[in-house]
């Protein structure tokens, strides 16, 4: 038996059909127009005049004005997603093994040589993602790592001093004052002194994501992201108040993030859906406007029979953030098997994950997580293969290698066996 909406949401989640079609004309425009072109939109789009690169002295000045609080606070979740990509880097390993008798095959991890990490601006000053990304990277062993966030009024140095500081304290090598499509280009096509980034990552507005997906195959990118979403799978043991407020914490996002409660309880069900709108008129302005529009427009409470049915909704849906506040949680960690993120009792919160508990926050959105993972050290490494062959591996080698070959019509592959088999193999005899 499948889940039934107890509420369902209103709101068709719908992208302007022009959005690709403007943002490759602009990619195609900074492209041929370089960095002229790119200070040209940071001065419309943004009002920016101020200086593109940051200079090591308006760092240190920014540094210098943050708040030492604030500052061990980034130490603590700095250190945190640090050791966590380091366990991560540390899972995988350098291969080599003799598959037959002169036959070494192998792998190896190289990091991407250049990475360029979009840190968002908006409404809020995104200290984490600057955390998130520029972290990975260095400690996956990224050599050049370059940062962009969009300037902002006020700001002494074009950024918010707090971005500023944690992308020094991260490891940054070069920062710039340049938002929106213009900055994704600046480290795609190696404006400003950068080198050509190998790879972009890093969560942004529409414009962003469409850019870097546009990009996609010139570049690597982490993911196609597109609104943040959280689920919340609960049952009759959770508290309503603490779910309906991990439900409009999620919610403050935007108006078009959505989020999901999956229960098997009625009552929890009708007492969340009470409860949130109140959770979202006790936030300050603009978050409770965006709250209120998620939670009308996108916020969805389905009512399933039992676990299982509510595992495989979850599943279903695949959401970025999925909170377990239910009875036995290990068995929903062995059942789960489609989510970026897993939070795991009442004590976890999705909030520890976007901000310091070390697990990385750029994820999978949109059902994404049907397919892939969030970022982590693995999108700055590639695995890459070889292989060594001996005089004693070549007779039975070459000459599976030339039969499929022929039987593929692939003539000229063939001749390379043989030819080896002719020359090389002899010398074992």
């Amino acid at each position: 038996m499948n889940g039934t909406h107890f509420k369902k949401g209103s709101v068709e989640r719908v992208q302007a059909a022009d959005l690709s079609a403007s943002v490759s004309a602009l990619l195609c425009d900074l492209e041929a127009g370089g960095e002229d072109t790119a200070r040209r939109m940071a001065r419309e789009l943004d009002g920016y005049t101020g200086d593109i690169i940051l200079s090591a002295q308006a760092i240190a000045e920014a540094c210098a004005r943050v708040p030492q609080g604030l500052k061990d606070d980034i130490a603590y979740a700095h250190e945190n997603i640090a050791r966590f990509a380091q366990a991560q880097r540390d899972s995988i390993t350098e291969t080599e093994v003799e598959l037959r008798p002169g036959l070494t095959v192998g792998q190896r991890l190289i990091p991407v040589q250049a990475a360029g990490c979009y840190i968002p601006g908006g409404r809020y000053s995104h200290i984490a993602s600057a955390m998130m990304t520029v972290t990975t990277a260095r400690v996956a062993g990224v050599p050049h790592i370059a940062a962009v966030s969009p300037p902002r009024a006020g700001a002494a140095g074009g950024i918010p001093d707090a971005i500023l500081y944690t992308l020094h304290h991260c490891g940054a090598d070069r920062i710039l004052a340049l938002g929106g499509i213009q900055g994704i280009a600046a480290m795609a096509f190696g404006l400003f002194g950068l080198p050509r980034a190998d790879i972009l990552v890093g969560p942004g507005n529409p414009y962003v994501a469409e850019a870097k997906r546009l990009l996609y195959g010139r570049v690597g990118i982490d993911m196609v992201a597109g609104p943040t979403d959280s689920l919340v799978i609960a049952d009759a043991t959770a508290d309503p108040l603490t779910v309906a407020w991990d439900l409009i914490g999620q919610a403050e996002h935007g108006a078009n993030s959505p989020v999901w409660l999956v229960t098997d309880c009625a009552a929890l069900a009708s007492e969340v859906a009470r409860l949130a709108p109140l959770c979202a008129a006790e936030l300050p302005q603009p978050n409770r406007a965006a709250a209120e529009a998620a939670w009308q427009g996108l916020g969805e409470i389905i009512l399933c029979p039992d676990r299982e049915a509510m595992a495989a909704e979850a599943d279903r849906i695949a959401p970025e953030h999925l909170h377990v506040q239910a009875a036995d949680l290990d068995w929903w960690k062995r059942r789960l098997t489609a989510y970026g993120s897993l939070f795991l009792g009442a004590e976890s919160t999705v909030a520890f994950g976007d901000k310091a508990a070390g697990t990385n926050h750029v994820l999978p959105t949109s059902g994404a997580a049907r397919y892939t993972g969030g970022l982590s050290v693995h999108k700055f490494l590639k695995t890459v293969t070889w292989q060594r062959v001996t005089a004693e591996a070549l007779p039975r080698l070459a000459a599976v290698t030339a039969n499929i070959s022929r039987f593929e019509g692939m003539e000229g592959h063939a001749r390379t066996a043989d030819l080896r088999l002719e020359k090389y193999a002899a010398r074992s005899i």
